[in-house]
């Protein structure tokens, strides 16, 4: 196999965001800055509750006065509907594009130059490759164009296993994870200069009181690893959760805490058995905590 990867990712959705306020509409209420984007750039953001808990992550494409929010599918309907709520009297319509929408996935090389829509570069990590956002009957088309080697999105998601990098609804759980948890701050998903937002207060003491003990990291063993959502645990004690499987890579959301006292206890770290090495994403702006307390082994 040679060229550039290329995938239909038929688990993303997409809802457009448009009209003259677009911009001021979405920039009061997401994590990062999309007011000043250029258009064909996209930034990483999420929609969250008040108590700074995540409901919604996405990738914002601006195009002139509108956007389109790459997001999980079965959350697309639900994400414009909770956009609508905020509407007021902004001069902003909001759609959910999904059954006419399709988003494919390139890494490995450049897309080619002749797409029905405009390629953007993950804002997430650039190592991940590029995306485009096309008609659903352009697709196939697309997937055949010179240069490509189509693959399936079990191919990418070993890429983005690879790379350490988190996915809402596979490595993380909406409502119930907080940005940090999701590594969003080390992913350019957080703007903590930009002004207020929803659930911004919460995100931003999380961040200058170091209050983050759960985050996503990488996850490995000598075998294939146990299914997401099985545990992991260090003798009795609970570490957290695998997400995202790739035969021996994986993502877990952990404690760094208790892990980082299991590791320097010689404690084995197993899932369902299975010994479990976790290492940071090198991407990563944290690390293991200095030093874990007696209540953390």
């Amino acid at each position: 196999m040679a060229g550039t990867f290329a995938t239909e990712l038929a688990e993303r959705g997409v809802v457009r965001v448009a009209g003259p306020d677009a911009a001021h509409f979405l920039n009061n209420l997401v994590t990062s800055e999309v007011a000043h984007l250029a258009d064909g750039e996209a930034a990483y953001a999420a929609l969250l509750t008040p108590q700074g808990k995540m409901l919604f992550d996405f990738l914002a494409l601006r195009e002139a006065d509108s956007y389109r929010l790459d997001t999980l599918a079965e959350n697309a309907a639900a994400l414009a509907q909770r956009l609508g709520f905020y509407k007021l009297r902004a001069k902003v319509t909001v759609a959910d594009l999904t059954p006419e929408e399709v988003v494919i996935a390139f890494w490995g090389g450049e897309p080619p130059a002749t797409l029905p829509g405009v390629a953007y570069t993950d804002p997430r990590l650039a190592a991940l490759g590029k995306r485009v956002i096309v008609p659903r009957t352009s697709v196939a088309g697309v997937l055949a164009l010179p240069g490509l080697t189509r693959t399936d999105a079990g191919a990418y998601h070993a890429h983005r296993v690879a790379l350490g990098v988190p996915e809402g609804g596979r490595d993380f759980a909406f409502g119930d994870a907080f940005p940090h948890d999701a590594d969003m701050d080390a992913l350019a998903g957080i703007d903590f200069a930009k002004g207020c937002y929803v659930g911004q207060e919460v995100v931003s003491r999380m961040q200058h009181r170091g209050t983050a003990r759960r985050r996503i990291v990488m996850a490995s063993a000598t075998g294939a690893l146990p299914p997401a959502g099985t545990a992991l645990t260090a003798g009795d004690r609970p570490l957290g959760t695998l997400g995202t499987v790739a035969g021996s890579a994986g993502l877990a959301l952990v404690r760094l805490d208790r892990a980082k006292a299991a590791i320097d206890a010689g404690v084995p770290i197993e899932a369902d058995g299975t010994a479990v090495t976790l290492t940071i994403p090198p991407w990563a702006s944290f690390g293991w905590p200095a030093t874990a307390t007696s209540e953390d082994v």
